[in-house]
Formats: structure tokens, C-alpha cells, sequence
């Protein structure tokens, strides 16, 4: 009787633990590109805020970096990928609900999702946020936004810091 309650409480704790996790997820928009199509690399400004981007994750353990297809979301996480020795894994852009997923099962991962002035606030809200900004205008590159999802018995609390890197 007492190995079946000792086996029923391990059983127990394991579960309780293995339910609790602190996941992250760092969002921000692709560098300064140099046109408006579809194709467009990054500038010079680009190329120095991406990696301003990697230097202001240099401390953070990263276990995976995901962008778009498009080639200046690429660049942007590139630095990074590169510093981290990480792949930079693709998702699709639209609808957002895909992505959303693939973060939400997460569990005690960090990742930086790089994305569109049109996706990212969607993404941050998706995750259970309020971004300050409604919109991200089309000048605006340095939005930093570091979502912390703490899961535990009790439920979920989601937190957002919202910064900014790289020259104004």
C-alpha cells in the first residue's frame, strides 16, 4: 500500500511539474528594407539595426528564431541565427492563427519571431497582450516586444514588455 501511494505521489508532482514552464517570445518587425516589393533586402540602416538586434539578445538563451519567407525578415534575424549557431526556421505570414500555435505549444522555450508592421501587434495580441500601438507605421523598425507566458496549476499570466533597439 505505501509503494502504491509513493508511486501515486511522484506520479503526481511529476505531472504538477511538467504543467508548469515559462516560455518566451521576443517579436519584432523586419530591419529597413530598400523597396517595397516583395523581394527587397535590407539597406545599410537594415543591416545595422539587425545586428543591433543581435546584440541586444546576446545574453538571451535562444532556442529558436522563426521568419517569414521574405528575404529582409530573413536578414533581420540572420545576425542572431548566426551568433546563437541556430537555423532560422520559416512560417507563413497570414493568417497569423498558424504561428500562433506553433508558440502557444511551447513550453519553457525562448524564440524570437521576426514578421511584418501588419503582423506583429497581431501576433503580441494573439499571445494575450495589449501592445500600447495599434499600428506600426511604415517608418518604424526598432519595436521590441518580449512576451513572457507563465503556465502553472493555477492557469496561465501572460506579461509584455515593450521596447525599442537599434538607432532611431
Amino acid at each position: 500500500m505505501k509503494n502504491w501511494l509513493r508511486s501515486w505521489v511522484v506520479a503526481a508532482v511529476v505531472a504538477a511539474t511538467s504543467a508548469c514552464s515559462t516560455s518566451h517570445v521576443y517579436i519584432v518587425r523586419h530591419a529597413e528594407k530598400r523597396n517595397e516589393s516583395d523581394t527587397s533586402s535590407l539597406t545599410p540602416v537594415g543591416q545595422a539595426r539587425a545586428q543591433a538586434l543581435a546584440r541586444e539578445l546576446a545574453s538571451v538563451s535562444i532556442d529558436s528564431i522563426l521568419s517569414t519567407p521574405y528575404l529582409r525578415t530573413r536578414q533581420t534575424a540572420e545576425p542572431l541565427a548566426r551568433a546563437k549557431n541556430l537555423p532560422v526556421g520559416t512560417y507563413a505570414p497570414h493568417p497569423t492563427e498558424v504561428v500562433l500555435r506553433r508558440l502557444n505549444d511551447l513550453k519553457g522555450k525562448t524564440v524570437l519571431v521576426v514578421g511584418h508592421s501588419n503582423t506583429i501587434l497581431e501576433i503580441a495580441k494573439g499571445l494575450g497582450t495589449r501592445p500600447t500601438l495599434q499600428k506600426i507605421e511604415s517608418g518604424d523598425h526598432g519595436n521590441l516586444y518580449h512576451v513572457t507566458i507563465h503556465r502553472s496549476l493555477t492557469g496561465r499570466k501572460v506579461k509584455l514588455e515593450e521596447r525599442t533597439y537599434g538607432a532611431p
